[in-house]
């Protein structure tokens, strides 16, 4: 593999650990909201500011059913399909340079 090839790879790698890290985010703050942490707690506060950006266009989109919130589950599968496409491409892309 030549120095392009293994740009790409690096990026598809880096991808795939930024995309993976955003969905246990995402799952570990939708668990967490079936239990009603406290709210001031530094952890908690820093994953909802993570993870805001992320669900806040997907709850403005998808309105709760019956009180249930379903954008994280949106977000998660979009996530996990950004994952499979994007990665898969760029590492495809980088073994036929």
């Amino acid at each position: 593999m030549g120095i392009a090839a293994n740009f790409v790879n690096a990026i598809a790698t880096l991808l795939n650990a930024v995309l993976t890290l955003m969905f246990w985010a995402i799952l570990i703050r939708a668990l967490m909201s079936w239990v009603s942490p406290d709210p001031s707690n530094p952890l908690v506060r820093g994953l909802i500011q993570a993870t805001d950006p992320i669900l806040r266009p997907a709850q403005r989109i998808i309105p709760p059913l019956g009180g249930l919130d379903l954008s994280p589950l949106v977000v998660l599968l979009a996530i996990e399909f950004l994952r499979i496409f994007l990665v898969n491409s760029l590492q495809q892309l980088a073994y036929g340079m």
